[in-house]
Formats: C-alpha cells, structure tokens, sequence
C-alpha cells in the first residue's frame, strides 16, 4: 500500500491547474493558507475546514510510561499535540474509495 505523498508543490501546481493562477501566484497563495493554519493552532484556535476535517492543538497530561525494551518505568513530560479529526464527508469519499 505504497501511497504517493502530496508535497507543497503538488498542491501549488494543483491551484495552479484548477485555477489559472501563474506558478508563482498558485505557490504564493499556498503558502499563505498553511500559514494561516499553522498560525491559528499555535495561538490554540481550532482550524475548521468544512467538509474535510478540522484541526485542534490537545493538551496532554503527564504520566508514567514503560521502556519496552527494559520495563523500566519513565516518566513523560506533559506535552501538546496536534489533532486532526475528519469530517463526514471525508469519512465517507474514503470508505468508498477503499470498497472499490
């Protein structure tokens, strides 16, 4: 199941085929949507994307874990973690998909 990986320039050529924006334009303008993500979850904003999923920086507490190689318990520091929860729709266009 080896999948291709969608890169900023895959997007950029993306916009800039649906579009009709120049290169530089259709790169530009993705650049300044993932910026405008990325800055929306650093100050702790949910970023909402509708019908395709939003995202939301979760606080998780500190607790004690195992090595699992040695057993020996180690402590883990209380940290924040990005989430992404998909929508319906999406849900739904990959169920499909993976049914064919």
């Amino acid at each position: 199941m080896a999948g291709k990986t969608i890169t900023r320039a895959d997007l950029s050529e993306a916009v800039y085929q649906e579009v009709g924006l120049s290169r530089n334009e259709s790169a530009d303008l993705v650049e300044a949507i993932l910026k405008e993500i990325s800055d929306n979850l650093t100050q702790n904003d949910n970023v909402k994307i509708s019908s395709f999923g939003s995202f939301m920086v979760r606080d998780k507490g500190g607790r004690v874990g195992r090595n699992p190689k040695t057993g020996e318990e180690v402590p883990i520091d209380p940290r924040r973690v990005l989430v992404f929860r998909p929508s319906q729709v999406l849900k739904e266009r990959v169920s499909r998909l993976a049914e064919k």
